[in-house]
């Protein structure tokens, strides 16, 4: 969902509008059927603090702050901090700042698993009284060995048939600290001969001795993601729990666990109802935090910010803005089955917000010398020209600059072909060729060096961009930069990490990081007009004809921007630039 969605008309599920995915479906059925009202939808993002959010993550913020709001309901960010071995509180302040950036308001409700432990231990105790869990002495090998197939089921633990007071005397020294890590858990007594192998006496606490970020050395057990997520949904008044489809074959744990703690009594009143929809996947990606880790510990990228990896703070780093994410998440929808998404559709959705919102500006990449000469090809000397270029061609408001043309320009080595084709119609010998907002200009002689590569053009000028050429209208148009006052930035080049679509399929005996592409990253000095040497950390710019850059928000300095390529221009852009 978008955060500009629309506000909700009322809880008359016949005024929202048609298309409606498989989610809003359901949410406008239960509250037509009674079961909510429009005020009472309460969603949640449970991210755990062990890594940095990435694209994938973002549909699910966009899809559960979209939903609250769109029904007028409560949105709650809850970390589940369940395994301290691997939780920072640098993942905690990041994964806040990023749901922040893409519209994620969860007001005064911002939760953790870790607020819950106490009543979830209570609780634990209480499924012992009443004969639904037992402490195993099963190492974790030992359970996979007991644990079956999916053709063949499991074998009970030897331990299962302990007393009730035995298991509660042995949990309550599990959180006393008597045993060592991985030597006793606490399972619950459901099924192992169930088709559904999470439901196969699964593991409810561990053993963990390690310092949590938030409690301290208070505990020394922690309980599983299984156990805490539908207790913790329920403490909270989660009414729908949306989930992506790996959690599919957990939901009968899910309920199970509730359904026991009902019969219990000690459920608050309301229960959650949990939903799945499919997880994005995005070409030349990967959205494993493994793999992700992997490529920040072993060096392969220069961190969990670097503009070519998906997570949220990368994409923020190369010129991604929220709105385009927003957009994004939204057109590709919600389904029910896992497909993978064309970056096209991102970068796409970005173009689109950057056209409307990005200054232009004029920036050569990889200069190629022009001397401007006289008819007998002397060189000209002196101020030539001033002219006077939009801003934003769609955006008059946003005014106009001032740009000198001097006797010594560049364009890029891309706009002059020495042998063209016929319809070439840049900058080739005897051609003529429009500077963007400026002059026309004919190559009239090429200069090589010893190596024979192009070093120098000398081209005639004609300063009425209109004109005609032995009768012939010009057709083509080039950007440019006057090199008296050209300023020098770096710039860098990025393209996508991987250079296969399905970085995850590797050859045999190969690993993902075999697909890695080693032309992920050019990093250039570009030859950019004046008023880019102004650009502020965070600015984002349409080089003319070249693509979208973003000021560097860590780089770059007052005075000494850098430059990262957010995303290329469509062709026709490209062309309507330079008109």
């Amino acid at each position: 969902m978008a955060a500009d969605a629309p506000t909700p008309t009322g809880d008359n599920p016949a005024d929202k509008p048609a298309s409606r995915n498989f989610i809003q479906q359901i949410i406008d059925a239960d509250i037509a059927a009674g079961k909510h009202q429009a005020a009472d939808i309460h969603t949640r993002f449970p991210p755990e603090p062990n890594g940095y959010l990435h694209i994938g993550h973002a549909k699910s913020i966009c899809l559960n702050a979209g939903l609250a709001r769109e029904y007028g309901g409560k949105f709650n960010l809850r970390f589940d901090d369940t395994n301290p071995v691997k939780e920072e509180q640098e993942y905690v302040d990041a994964i806040m700042d990023d749901v922040r950036w893409l519209g994620g308001d969860w007001e005064d409700r911002l939760r953790h698993a870790s607020d819950y432990f106490d009543t979830l231990y209570d609780w634990a105790v209480a499924l012992i009284k009443a004969g639904k869990a037992f402490v195993c002495d099963l190492n974790a090998e030992q359970m996979r060995e007991h644990r079956g197939t999916l053709t063949e089921p499991g074998k009970e633990s030897p331990y299962r048939s302990r007393t009730v007071e035995e298991n509660l005397d042995l949990f309550a020294q599990m959180k006393a600290g008597k045993f060592k890590d991985g030597e006793k858990t606490l399972r619950a007594k459901i099924d192992m001969a169930s088709s559904n192998i999470n439901l196969r006496d699964p593991v409810m606490y561990r053993i963990k001795h390690a310092h949590h970020q938030r409690t301290g050395d208070k505990w020394c057990i922690y309980p599983s993601y299984d156990y805490t997520h539908g207790q913790s949904d329920a403490l909270e008044g989660i009414t729908h729990s949306i989930c992506t489809l790996e959690f599919e074959n957990h939901r009968p744990l899910y309920d199970w666990c509730l359904d026991q703690l009902n019969e219990l009594g000690l459920l608050p009143e309301g229960r959650p109802r949990q939903i799945e929809f499919a997880r994005l996947n995005l070409t030349y990606t990967v959205m494993s935090k493994r793999k992700l880790l992997q490529l920040v510990t072993e060096k392969h990228v220069s961190g969990w910010d670097d503009p070519r990896m998906p997570t949220i703070r990368g994409l923020r780093r190369r010129g991604y803005t929220s709105q385009a994410i927003r957009a994004f998440c939204e057109r590709i929808g919600v389904a029910k089955f896992n497909s993978t998404i064309d970056m096209l559709w991102l970068e796409d959705a970005l173009r689109e917000h950057l056209n409307e919102v990005a200054l232009r500006r004029m920036a050569v990449l990889r200069p190629l010398k022009v001397v401007l000469v006289d008819e007998g090809g002397k060189p000209l000397t002196g101020d030539i020209k001033t002219c006077s270029i939009a801003n934003h061609p769609q955006d008059p408001a946003q005014g106009e600059r001032e740009v000198t043309l001097g006797p010594v320009l560049y364009i890029e080595q891309e706009d002059f072909m020495e042998d063209a084709p016929k319809k070439f119609f840049r900058l080739k010998p005897g051609g003529p060729v429009r500077l963007r907002g400026a002059a026309i200009i004919v190559c009239q002689e090429v200069v090589k060096d010893a190596a024979g590569e192009v070093t120098e053009l000398r081209c005639t000028f004609n300063p009425d961009t209109s004109a005609k050429i032995d009768d012939k209208k010009v057709k083509g148009t080039i950007h440019w930069v006057d090199a008296a006052t050209a300023v020098d930035a770096p710039v860098r080049v990025y393209d996508h990490l991987f250079g296969v679509e399905n970085p995850d399929k590797a050859e045999e005996g190969k690993t993902f990081l075999d697909n890695l592409n080693p032309n992920s990253l050019e990093t250039l000095t570009a030859k950019c007009e004046p008023a880019l040497a102004e650009a502020a950390a965070g600015d984002t710019f349409q080089f003319e004809r070249v693509g979208y850059f973003f000021a560097d928000p860590i780089d770059s300095k007052p005075g000494q921007p850098v430059f990262n390529r957010t995303v290329t221009l469509r062709d026709t852009w490209g062309k309507e630039s330079g008109k």
